[in-house]
């Protein structure tokens, strides 16, 4: 799944692309559920091992709810900012000249896409998946956020490592 760029190096955008998709959907395929099916009739915490819950809650923010807000125009300002982020992210997925790269850019420009669609649908950001240990919750998230933090990792991993491939 990749082609020839201009340049005569390979790129890897429609692979990029298609994880972009998986993710878009299978956040989306997920929230679905867990609105429509799991926490029907009520919302209410599902035990399902002894360190992972899931749980419905409703972020008005961004990374850990930061900037969250009542202000009824906020949803769009932070799908705007995620907007031109994975803008920049097609510009570099463009340049991808290795699968890892495109893997790691395509699940942030999947899970950007996700999270822009529930502050569309519903004003806030859908997370149920909420893993704790003892007292104390890590904050609760969804497929979206998971693709954009497994993705940012690897990008950091590539850079991080990779220089030492390419010299």
């Amino acid at each position: 799944m990749s082609t020839l760029s201009a340049s005569g190096t390979r790129s890897f955008t429609v692979f990029g692309l298609i994880v972009a998709a998986v993710v878009v959907v299978l956040d989306q395929l997920t929230k679905w559920w867990i609105l429509d099916v799991v926490m029907q009739p009520y919302p209410h915490v599902v035990e399902v091992t002894p360190f992972f819950n899931l749980v419905m809650a409703w972020n008005t923010g961004v990374s850990f709810g930061t900037f969250g807000s009542s202000y009824a125009f906020m949803p769009y300002v932070l799908s705007a900012v995620a907007l031109a982020i994975v803008v920049a992210m097609l510009l570099w997925l463009r340049q991808a000249e290795r699968r890892f790269v495109a893997l790691a850019i395509g699940m942030v420009i999947g899970g950007a896409i996700g999270n822009v669609i529930d502050r569309f649908r519903f004003g806030a950001v859908a997370d149920f998946l909420d893993f704790h240990i003892g007292g104390w919750h890590f904050w609760a998230f969804n497929v979206a956020d998971s693709g954009i933090s497994v993705g940012v990792a690897l990008l950091v991993i590539d850079g991080l490592f990779a220089g030492r491939e390419k010299s």
